[in-house]
């Protein structure tokens, strides 16, 4: 039993010797800062008139400025109204905006795609367009997703 010992206690003090935590050890990974993203829609969208859609993008507190991408995405509930994706205009100080006049009435969705240094972010918002069209309020009142699988999402 002795034996055993005699050659466990150098392994074990080895084992922990290794596994010890250095002070610094979070520094030896990259520190990933997260984008935020504000999806600014106006109070009110009317049928076929131009809206400009915003979004202010941080990064560590800061307008991010000078991002890998951002592009839009906008389609309404029944999906008979589809804008696939479009890269944003910068406005400056972390503002990004599209322009697009909507056609129909209705439940719309806002999806927003943006990168910057490897943070991917994706949000999504939902807005009314006009009004409620009963389709939408049934869908609204099931408490359903949108449905979003017949549309290619891929950049």
């Amino acid at each position: 039993m002795r034996n055993k010992t005699f050659y466990l206690l150098p392994i074990l003090l080895l084992f922990l010797i290794a596994c010890s935590n250095q002070k610094d050890v979070v520094k030896l990974y990259p520190q990933e800062s997260p984008i935020n993203i504000d999806i600014l829609l106006p109070e009110t969208i009317t049928v076929n008139e131009n809206t400009n859609f915003k979004v202010q993008l941080t990064q560590a507190g800061q307008a991010l400025e000078n991002p890998d991408f951002v592009h839009f995405e906008i389609w309404n509930q029944e999906g008979t109204d589809y804008h696939s994706m479009e890269e944003a205009v910068e406005e400056g100080n972390g503002i990004y905006s599209l322009s697009k006049a909507l056609e129909q009435e209705g439940l719309y969705f806002i999806k927003v795609h943006a990168s910057s240094n490897g943070s991917i972010i994706i949000p999504q918002k939902q807005f009314v367009v006009g009004s409620l069209t009963e389709k939408d309020e049934e869908f609204l009142l099931k408490g359903a997703k949108p449905d979003v699988e017949g549309h290619d999402f891929h950049h």
